[in-house]
């Protein structure tokens, strides 16, 4: 049986839980991360059996692996849910081939255009079956802190879920036109949605200081509730993230560009680090990749932390036209630095970050990083450049989040000469940014976002996700706009709809 641990720990009491309280709890109680103690190994039969599965049989297949406590049966009921067509027409996880040497993975084929979608329709499902598994009979409340495409992926996700409610923050001027009429459209009794005068590291901050607010805490339980999360420092969230990484391997076989047993390269835009941290699970657990392009903005700080070893969050803030990556507290990279060194050097240096804003790592183990992972950043005009040259090359679209994995690619094969094939993450359709695409096609952008819509399927003869084109006819539901510390009262008030007796 696999059980879980804190990052930074923990006391006696927390060290050892099974899978389904990590999902409930989110963070652990020393304010530390979970991680399974062990990593599932696959063997090449694995590998092989996969090959030839679904991305629903392969989706339970690897969670049954971290999820032991959850019924096998209930593993595939949730993924054939999760993704059947009806949620992902034409399937999860497409690769598009672009040379021959290089693919691109398009995992924004779900209901809110994002690859936050692959994680998200499975997470309420899980979350669900652990409120059944540990016999917890309060309700969830859900916190998330979003730069953009988590917000709505778990809006839509736990909309109208039973025994849970769910509460977004948002940087009001760090997402795009798109993301904010998405969020603030949401339909579902159980939600709500609130935008911060602040950026995304200070939502994310206020959220982490709820959750460790024993106050907070208290006022919770005398309403019959506890705090969960649907940010990827939730387990239930990260797991699934893993499936993609094999599945993409496993097609690259299926489709006779690789044999069973070669050396892939992953090169993903990066914000977080959870997406790029799912991908290195699975490398752990056996999947042959050679190392990951760890591809960031003109917030570079996760590109200067893999060359120096040091992590300093002090340091300019810019806003982007990938809003998604427009962060400075890289909350998974804790995880990456638990699962080289323990938990004893993790707690010390998250301790530093919290108190400093910095802490440095050894060169041995920045070392040991550097042999799975290469960082790249590219700026503004080189993120305009990446989004035209792919379509003046291969008619093909994308949004500014891949663009800079795409430069990440590049500049990956430029530097080194590796024929490895490359598999470049699409974190976004591009019509999530529909703007900033079609300035970098045309130069000209109409003010109005469905305008930019319009002229972006016109000029490139591409169709418009019916989720976004249906946007036009929602009311928007949500508009206020706080600030960072006003966070826990809103919190609360948003408790109190449950429970008007709270004080």
């Amino acid at each position: 049986m696999l059980h879980y641990l804190s990052t930074r720990g923990g006391t006696a009491a927390n060290t050892r839980i099974r899978s389904a309280e990590a999902i409930l709890r989110g963070l652990a109680p020393d304010g530390g991360l979970f991680m399974p103690e062990r990593i599932p190994a696959l063997t090449r039969d694995d590998l092989k059996k996969l090959c030839g599965q679904t991305y629903p049989e392969r989706a339970s297949f690897l969670l049954s692996r971290f999820l032991d406590d959850y019924p096998v049966s209930e593993l595939e009921a949730y993924a054939r849910d999760a993704y059947g067509e009806d949620r992902f027409p034409g399937g999860a996880a497409p690769l598009h081939n672009l040379d021959g040497r290089r693919s691109v993975l398009e995992l924004w084929h779900g209901p809110t255009c994002a690859f936050k979608d692959m994680a998200l329709q499975m997470m309420p499902k899980l979350l669900s079956g652990s409120l059944r598994l540990t016999g917890e009979a309060r309700t969830a409340v859900i916190l998330v802190a979003t730069s953009g495409d988590t917000g709505k992926a778990a809006l839509e996700g736990f909309r109208d879920v039973p025994q849970v409610r769910i509460l977004v923050f948002y940087p009001e001027d760090g997402v795009s036109r798109m993301q904010k009429l998405q969020m603030a459209t949401q339909e579902g009794g159980n939600v709500g949605v609130l935008a911060i005068s602040g950026n995304f590291d200070d939502a994310q901050t206020g959220v982490k200081s709820i959750f460790s607010d024993p106050g907070t805490a208290d006022a919770l339980e005398r309403a019959g509730c506890f705090f969960s999360s649907a940010n990827s420092i939730n387990w239930g969230r990260l797991a699934p993230q893993i499936v993609y990484y094999v599945s993409a391997y496993c097609d690259l076989v299926t489709k006779g560009s690789i044999r069973l047993g070669d050396e892939i390269v992953f090169s993903v835009p990066t914000g977080n680090f959870g997406n790029i941290f799912a991908g290195y699970l699975a490398k752990r657990m056996g999947v042959p990749i050679r190392r990951f392009l760890c591809a960031s903005n003109r917030n570079h700080i996760l590109t200067d932390f893999l060359k120096t070893g040091v992590y300093d969050r002090n340091r300019p803030f810019h806003t982007t036209m990938s809003p998604s990556m427009d962060i400075l507290i890289s909350s998974n990279l804790e995880r990456l630095l638990y699962t080289v060194t323990g938990s004893g050097l993790t707690s010390g240096w998250m301790t530093q970050l919290k108190e400093n804003g910095v802490y440095r790592v050894p060169d041995a183990v920045r070392s040991s990083i550097r042999e799975s992972f290469l960082g790249y950043y590219c700026d503004e005009a080189q993120t305009i450049s990446a989004i035209r040259n792919t379509y003046e090359q291969f008619g093909y679209l994308i949004d500014p989040h891949t663009a800079v994995a795409v430069h990440a690619a590049n500049r990956y094969r430029e530097e080194t000469g590796d024929p490895v094939p490359t598999v470049i993450l699409s974190t976004a359709s591009p019509y999530k940014f529909a703007g900033a695409v079609l300035s970098a096609l045309s130069g000209s952008v109409p003010e109005d976002e469905f305008e930019a819509l319009s002229a972006l399927s016109h000029m490139t003869g591409t169709e418009i996700p019916a989720q976004l084109a249906s946007l036009r006819e929602k009311p928007v539901r949500f508009r206020t706009v706080l600030s960072p510390d006003e966070m826990t009262g809103a919190t609360l008030s948003f408790v109190k709809t449950l429970c008007p007796s709270l004080s």
